[in-house]
């Protein structure tokens, strides 16, 4: 089991918004890059960063301060949030990210986003957000009406590297991970799937190690140290 800290950007502070509601949200940090040399010094090899600008506007807002994150840890970041092209998104790799998060692309534009997979194999992850099992576009502001399995499914056959799960509904409350949800879309598909959403204890992440996820992102829980970074890491190596 492998925790990536999440840091959400949002007017370039570390934010959490409660079920993905820009109008509740809640500040964290005024030093992005602070936090991420703390993961790291605990212990995380690999950082989730999300530009919640980007997301709701589709235009990257972010795009320095990611790079100083890059640059200044020696963290496997990946990057997400405003990634509707292939070349927003190898923008990204070219000024360091390890791996690319997209979410509305690989609905709007398919072809193009299983071009990016294909050009790109171990640097691309899918964001598979869902509201009772329907997949969320835009910043989660619009529904598609596609089942969550569904698109898993059909990203999985573009080799992706990994498929982030999040369950809206238990994003940013601790509330504990969808467990049933996650691991039925793992065994629907051979790429690895991150679970999202809800993560807020090391009980969490053994539950879902016990399913078979093999990694999980983690937001809320980690700022308010209900979840600690360098503990959850050495679970990682059990």
């Amino acid at each position: 089991m492998q925790l990536i800290p999440a840091i959400d950007l949002l007017d370039g502070k570390v934010v959490r918004l409660l079920q993905g509601r820009y109008e509740d949200v809640t500040v964290y940090a005024e030093d992005p890059l602070g936090e991420a040399l703390r993961f790291e010094e605990e212990g995380a090899r690999r950082l989730h960063v999300v530009d919640l600008d980007g997301a709701r506007s589709g235009v990257p807002a972010h795009a320095a301060l990611v790079r100083s994150i890059v640059e200044r840890t020696g963290l496997e970041v990946q990057v997400g949030g405003g990634i509707r092209s292939r070349a927003q998104a190898e923008a990204w790799l070219e000024a360091g990210a390890r791996r690319v998060v997209v979410g509305t692309a690989a609905l709007v534009s398919p072809a193009e986003i299983e071009a990016l997979c294909r050009a790109h194999p171990g640097r691309v992850i899918v964001a598979v957000d869902a509201r009772d099992g329907i997949v969320a576009t835009d910043g989660w502001q619009l529904s598609s009406g596609i089942a969550a399995v569904d698109l898993a499914v059909q990203v999985d056959g573009w080799g992706v590297d990994g498929i982030l799960f999040t369950d809206i509904a238990r994003d940013g409350t601790r509330a504990g991970p969808a467990l049933e949800a996650t691991a039925s879309l793992q065994a629907a598909v051979t790429a690895e799937v991150i679970a999202s959403g809800g993560v807020g204890s090391l009980a969490d992440l053994n539950a879902l190690k016990a399913r078979g996820i093999r990694a999980a992102v983690a937001g809320r829980a980690v700022y308010e140290r209900t979840l600690s970074v360098r503990e959850a890491c050495l679970l990682g190596e059990t």
